[in-house]
């Protein structure tokens, strides 16, 4: 029976160091520069390029790929493992080559992307010596890719992009975007649009502005609000076939939503563990706020969620190890992505009321991941669209009642009992027994 809370004592170690490496030299580098994609800033250079040398040096470089991409080729499990260590930090990702949306375009890269978009793009990528974007979501049709009107014509040899997108990440870093723009408005839901790579420099690429996130540090947002006029793509910058974009998105979103999950474990245990620090530390009325019983219902339950989660978030991985195929583990993904939101806008809402007027300052995280809460529920796909997604996963195959009463009618079962054991209560009868 395999079932075992343990890890292995070589891969402790491992990320027993990754956690001294966040702590004592990622969280410091963090606070000297805007952006970790900014490849352009010099001391982002001059920090960022020794921290992952060092992780490349350690083995520990891009563990979501396998070995013929540069990877360990981790499994899911071990990469919530090591993500939940590496997520109180914006550039914890990229100093192990897990950043998003990065990350997630060089699994679609290299799933459909041709041998010369590989040896174009997705090689430098995962060197991390180039960004990347990811434009699909769009100003009026929001996130569902369904009704898309971005629209791709094939002209001759290429096809010629017209529409705008919203919030695509990091456009104003990236050498490359991943596109999703509709090819056949007129087919099948899911088979309208497709997915290509548009170089960064190609004519008619417009970046009407840059949006910012609150509580996102930086004057200039990452997410760019951006317009395609008559942009020319080659018809072998498409990512599969014609019509497969949905199917080319969820391969890199499912990825990607237990990803930022695993992250968010480290948020919500550091909430924890600075409300725990505030309540030994602090007194009112004489008294500790950590012997206040309200304070400890916060502290409780802050870690009963914190545990749920986290147990959520590491049997989903197993659960996509094992079955090595994203649609068998859709349900568990969309209640990770549904739990995860809530979890951190508890927990650090908690330790933010425990901290008082100082938890509500800028001189401490915590308003900014009470924020970062509401991000999670939208990035990626609206909370409610992932309870209904677990809804009707639940109700798939679940049989109706067999007439008017529900099967568990307490005449019902009492009924069925009698039945089973009527030759019993017979015997009984016959013998005088009862």
């Amino acid at each position: 029976m395999g079932w075992d809370f343990e890890t292995d004592a070589d891969y402790q170690e491992k990320l027993d160091w990754v956690e001294r490496f966040v702590r004592e030299e990622i969280e410091p580098a963090d606070r000297m520069y805007e952006h970790p994609l900014d490849m352009k800033n010099p001391v982002r250079n001059a920090l960022i390029k020794p921290l992952q040398a060092e992780v490349r040096a350690r083995g520990l470089w891009a563990c979501h790929l396998g070995p013929e991409l540069g990877g360990q080729g981790y499994g899911q499990l071990k990469l919530a493992l090591l993500n939940e260590r590496i997520g109180t930090t914006l550039s914890g990702p990229v100093v192990f080559g897990t950043q998003a949306p990065d990350s997630g375009n060089a699994e679609v890269l290299a799933h459909f992307g041709s041998e010369e978009l590989k040896d174009r793009y997705l090689k430098p990528l995962l060197e991390g010596e180039i960004a990347s974007c990811f434009s699909m979501t769009e100003p009026a049709g929001g996130s569902d890719p369904t009704g898309f009107t971005t629209l791709a014509v094939r002209d001759g040899d290429d096809y010629v992009v017209n529409g705008e997108k919203w919030f695509s990440s990091n456009a104003r870093f990236a050498e490359f975007l991943v596109l999703m723009a509709a090819t056949n408005p007129d087919a099948e839901r899911h088979k309208r649009a497709s997915m290509f790579i548009v170089p960064a420099d190609t004519p008619g690429i417009e970046i009407i502005r840059n949006v910012g996130v609150t509580g996102h540090a930086g004057h200039e947002g990452t997410h760019a609000y951006v317009r395609y006029n008559d942009v020319r793509i080659p018809a072998d910058h498409m990512l599969g076939s014609e019509g497969e974009g949905f199917a080319v998105a969820q391969v890199r979103l499912g990825g990607g939503r237990i990803h930022h999950a695993m992250r968010t474990v480290a948020l919500v245990r550091r909430a924890l563990e600075m409300m725990m620090e505030r309540a030994v530390s602090r007194e009112t009325r004489g008294k500790r706020l950590a012997d206040m019983q309200l304070v400890q219902e916060m502290i409780a339950e802050s870690w009963v969620q914190l545990e749920q989660f986290r147990l959520l978030v590491l049997q989903t991985a197993w659960k996509i190890d094992h079955h090595k195929d994203y649609k068998l583990v859709i349900k568990d993904i969309a209640a990770v992505k549904m739990a995860m939101p809530k979890v951190l806008q508890d927990v650090a809402g908690r330790a933010l009321q425990i901290h008082g007027s100082l938890g509500i300052s800028t001189e401490m995280p915590l308003g900014k991941w009470v924020l970062e809460s509401f991000h999670m529920a939208i990035a990626d796909g609206a909370t409610e669209l992932h309870k209904q997604q677990v809804a009707r996963q639940l109700l798939r195959d679940v049989e109706p009642a067999p007439d008017l009463f529900p099967s568990q009618h307490v005449l019902r079962l009492e009924a069925a009992a009698q039945e089973k054991y009527a030759p019993v209560l017979a015997k009984l009868a016959a013998e005088g027994a009862q």
